[in-house]
């Protein structure tokens, strides 16, 4: 007999882990979430957030969205990537990034009703943990998993308390692994994977310095910095981000993975750190060094029987395009409500085949567009004159080329502007953001083909309400002068239909419907005189259908049917539909 039995156990308190527990337990299921560490993420390796991940947390509440802007750097602060020689020295070129130029500002504002921002995961892992622990998960810090056994009913998991030094056991109904990068819930689970590991290394210098007089005016996450010769190796690049405004930083520069990592002590790291910023006698106060591995590996199964994956556990990459802890996060929003839905009886099984069909190409996707992002960067080396030569010499007199006021020094110069504004595939790619369009039985179709992308798929969203796609936002307005999006009418761990004044007739048949098969569906009817109106007449734009029809959102936000007219029975439809999504036909 297990020494503790639980709903649902989750190895892992990063925001994958976290995530997944505080949405069940808002969802009301039991769930146990484990860590080996004595606390959370002492690291802020992950940061940039995402506006997909932010409707994940106003779904978990107002004062959780709050909260993470109150700590986070604000959409403005990103600002503008800038290509330096030094922080103090020549600035080569800069591109706006993040949401923060004009156009692309328009269309995040359009897109959501939520901001991206910078929120390290230093200060995202506890909102997230505690959230889910005042929810009701049962956590235990400074707890390793050791190994898995499932059968027909459940898993059985081995843990180890590593405060006692004694092995104890965790009986669950299904077993969640979000440990990481090296999980060993995946390999014991014989998950297959795609790609390669350890392609290369990088090493961190997390540092405080006051650095606002050289930043303050052109305010950025990320600094690139090209000093050929200096001790970064390679070309000379090295990478001072930001991670708080203006007063704590981290530098980032690869080595030859195939090499020993370099031993960086306290003083090598401040000449580093003095180097890059220019100031030879900078106060700089070291935190910590650190080493990792550049990987480009992807689950092609993250699940098997009982035991999902998710996080870095199924997307192992660079953190290239900020996708690492926002595609974490939205794995858990993926997973939760299916396993709420399965557990509180209102699904059969079969519906958690849907996060394989749904996560599994995302997971891909962005592993393949973080790594292509890397690449990418060899063009703006090439414009510079820097493959050209390994002398450090030579190298900075290809640089200085481009202050040549000849036809040699024009083309330079026009290279080097081509190639830091075609990174915008990695510091402002909206639509690798928000346009994942789902394909599983999850989604029922209606018959209509997918749309078509009418701009670069990569770069800008498109909403749309075809099934699988996540929910266009709109506002639209109460009679008492509140505004909400139609993303804050969905989700919250229920089906939700969408439709007009036309479409009263939903009302009581997805009451009827919902009471048959044990689903609280809430139906919103937008219209004149009615607790939500579509005074701008966004919705009307964007939802694709008429004023009788109807859209099914599935509880995170992804559109799972529509109706464009109502249906001669639309209890029978929605019955139809319903049924096969949850898996009880």
């Amino acid at each position: 007999m297990a020494d503790i039995t639980t709903d649902v156990l989750v190895i892992g308190t990063g925001p994958a882990g976290s995530a997944t527990a505080a949405l069940l337990s808002s969802y009301g299921i039991e769930n146990m979430a484990i860590n080996r560490y004595r606390w959370l993420a002492n690291t802020p390796r992950a940061h940039i957030t995402n506006q997909r991940t932010m409707e994940v947390l106003r779904d978990l509440g107002r004062e959780v969205e709050d909260e993470a802007y109150l700590f986070a750097a604000h959409q403005e602060l990103m600002g503008e990537n800038v290509f330096c020689t030094s922080l103090t020295g020549e600035e080569i070129g800069r591109m706006k990034s993040w949401g923060t130029s004009p156009h692309s500002k328009a269309e995040h504002l359009l897109s959501s009703p939520t901001l991206m921002n910078d929120l390290p995961q230093t200060f995202m892992e506890p909102l997230l943990f505690k959230t889910a622990c005042s929810r009701g998960t049962q956590a235990r810090l400074s707890t390793e998993y050791i190994a898995h056994v499932q059968d027909e009913d459940g898993v059985t998991t081995t843990c180890l308390d590593r405060l006692t030094g004694k092995q104890f056991t965790i009986r669950s109904k299904y077993l969640i692994g979000a440990d990481g990068s090296n999980s060993k819930v995946a390999e014991h689970a014989g998950l297959t994977y795609g790609g390669k590991m350890g392609l290369g290394g990088s090493i961190n210098i997390l540092f405080k310095a006051d650095l606002s007089r050289y930043v303050a005016h052109r305010p950025s996450v990320l600094y690139w910095v090209v000093q050929p010769g200096a001790d970064v190796g390679g070309i000379g690049m090295g990478l001072v981000r930001m991670v708080r405004p203006w007063n704590e930083w981290l530098i980032v520069w690869g080595y030859d993975i195939n090499q020993p990592a370099p031993k960086v002590d306290e003083a090598f790291a401040t000449k580093v750190v003095r180097e890059l910023v220019g100031d030879p006698e900078l106060d700089v106060e070291i935190d910590q060094v650190s080493t990792w591995t550049v990987n480009n590996m992807y689950a092609e199964t993250v699940s098997n029987g009982r035991v999902y994956c998710m996080g870095d556990a199924i997307h192992r990459h660079p953190p290239s395009n900020g996708l690492g802890s926002n595609t974490s996060i939205q794995d858990a929003f993926n997973l939760a409500w299916k396993l709420a839905f399965v557990l509180k009886g209102q699904a059969g099984k079969e519906l958690l085949d849907s996060y394989q069909a749904e996560r599994a190409p995302v997971a891909r996707q962005i592993v393949t567009r973080a790594n292509k992002s890397i690449e990418e960067f060899g063009p703006i080396f090439k414009a510079l004159g820097l493959l050209d030569s390994i002398d450090p010499v030579k190298m900075q007199e290809n640089m200085d080329a481009r202050c040549n006021p000849n036809e040699a020094g024009e083309a330079q110069r026009k290279a080097i502007r081509e190639a830091i504004a075609a990174k915008v595939y990695e510091f402002d790619a909206h639509g690798v953001e928000m346009n994942q369009r789902y394909r599983s039985k999850a989604v029922q179709p209606d018959g209509q083909e997918e749309p078509s992308f009418e701009q670069d798929a990569e770069l800008h969203f498109q909403q749309t309400t075809w099934p699988g796609a996540r929910l266009p936002h709109a506002w639209v307005f109460s009679g008492r002068g509140e505004k909400a999006s139609t993303l804050d009418l969905t989700g919250h761990g229920k089906f939700t239909i969408l439709t007009g004044i036309r479409g009263q007739d939903w009302v009581k048949e997805a009451q009827a419907v919902g009471q048959e098969l044990g689903l609280d569906i809430a139906v919103h009817v937008i219209g004149p005189r009615q607790k939500w109106q579509d005074l701008a007449g966004e919705w009307a734009r964007v939802s694709e259908i008429e004023e009788n029809g109807a859209v099914l959102v599935r509880p995170d936000h992804h559109v799972a049917w529509r109706a464009k007219t109502l249906p001669a029975k639309p209890d029978a439809e929605l019955r139809r539909v319903l049924k096969d999504i949850l898996a009880r036909a």
